[in-house]
């Protein structure tokens, strides 16, 4: 009886999720229908569900409307160096906060913890200000910098995982002669490669879809990144429907291949962060 009712459960979990899938699932089809359709057939009634016929006319219209491929290595000289650095300090100080044991560590952890409730648009004028000041508008690096200072929210998720690794190991290294960082490079990071790796993809995914800041910083439109870049064509050729449906599946298709190449690590990570020993 146990065993049926436990079949049952899996049974009625699977379709639940499958249902969810197919709702989330449906704007993106259509999103993604959308610009392989004719104009014609675009705002036809009953919708149609499969294009037919199918086309990519809106695709070479629309990279021929806005330097997609500028706004792209825009977006990624902001994204990449920015990733690296938020792994680095994070890390770094994740590090400190979980296996080193030193005078009032734990009441910091919680001041760099009751950060995470200030909300962005309170430092907002502040950090402009100051980055005003140091000359730094209209270059990415307020957007990079910060990042080598830490994120919260990441050097927390990056601390649990940490103190899920036997403290035997640690020991052992010192025992061995190894010194702090060494220990941190050759046997923590290795360890946590699927923490670091989700880490890295929420950063990334993060800085991609950024829209307020580089709308603050930026004003050049040469330095712009994609999510300007797909408001300025939505503002110029905004009622081109087909048009603006295949830039942005084009926006969004980068992060849906590295999510599905990088998906086994993601999800080792988020489920072994918090797990401590």
């Amino acid at each position: 009886m146990g065993r049926k009712m436990s079949l049952s459960a899996k049974i009625g979990s699977y379709t639940a999720l499958i249902l969810m899938s197919l709702i989330f699932a449906i704007p993106f089809y259509w999103l993604v229908s959308t610009s392989f359709k004719t104009n014609a057939n675009i705002n036809i009634w009953p919708p149609q569900i499969v294009p037919h016929p199918v086309t990519m006319e809106h695709y070479k219209k629309g990279l021929e409307s806005i330097p997609f491929g500028l706004y792209l290595a825009n977006t990624l000289l902001i994204c990449i160096p920015t990733v690296i650095g938020t792994l680095i300090s994070c890390s770094l100080v994740a590090y400190g906060l979980s296996r080193i044991q030193w005078k009032a560590r734990e009441p910091i952890f919680w001041v760099l913890l009751s950060t995470m409730i200030i909300p962005y648009q309170v430092v907002m004028v502040p950090l402009f200000n100051i980055f005003t000041k140091l000359g730094w508008v209209d270059t990415y690096l307020p957007m990079i910098v910060p990042a080598f200072f830490g994120t919260p929210f990441y050097i927390f998720l990056l601390r649990q995982f940490f103190m899920t690794i036997p403290q035997g190991l640690s020991e052992a290294a010192r025992l061995d002669g190894c010194s702090e960082f060494q220990i941190y490079r050759l046997i923590m990071l290795p360890l946590a490669k699927p923490a670091l790796a989700t880490v890295g993809l929420f950063t990334f995914m993060g800085m991609w879809n950024e829209f307020l800041q580089p709308l603050i910083y930026l004003f050049d439109e040469s330095r712009y990144p994609l999510t300007l870049g797909l408001q300025m064509f939505m503002g110029q050729f905004g009622s081109y429907f087909g048009r603006l449906m295949a830039m942005s599946t084009l926006f969004v298709l980068p992060i849906i291949v590295i999510f599905f190449f990088a998906q086994k690590t993601f999800i080792q990570g988020m489920t072994m962060t918090g797990m401590k020993q």
